[in-house]
């Protein structure tokens, strides 16, 4: 298989997308200057002093200028607690998008738009 191993997406304002992924998700966001297009880095998960993950299978990504594309990416963050969660996305200035859906064998999803108005899921995997 090809693994995911980096994700992207679009962001108008870096300060505030920062605050809400720190707040919602406890990520580590590195802001770079311009001479590297002014990316906003994001570290998801613990990392050894090579910058690998710790646990198999994390990805990091990073955020980028908004342009006139319009795409909007989707990815999947995992949750120990998606209703508990949801309630701390709230409080981070995100909206829930719709109900949670139960996903056969997978677990509990819902997606919600961050500060940036992105679209983001979150899925309780089954067991937790």
């Amino acid at each position: 298989m090809n693994p995911v191993v980096h994700f992207e997406m679009p962001s108008v304002n870096n300060k505030r997308t920062k605050k809400f992924y720190e707040t919602a998700f406890g990520w580590q966001m590195t802001q770079l200057g311009s001479e590297m297009g002014n990316y906003l880095l994001a570290t998801t998960s613990p990392v050894d002093k090579k910058r690998m993950h710790k646990k198999r299978g994390a990805i990091n990504g990073g955020f980028y200028k908004k342009g006139k594309s319009g795409t909007m990416p989707h990815l999947v963050i995992a949750v120990d607690n998606l209703k508990k969660h949801m309630g701390v996305v709230k409080k981070a200035g995100g909206k829930i998008q719709g109900k949670p859906m139960d996903i056969p064998g997978i677990g509990t999803f819902v997606m919600f738009k961050d500060t940036e108005g992105n679209r983001v899921g979150m899925l309780q995997p089954r067991g937790q």
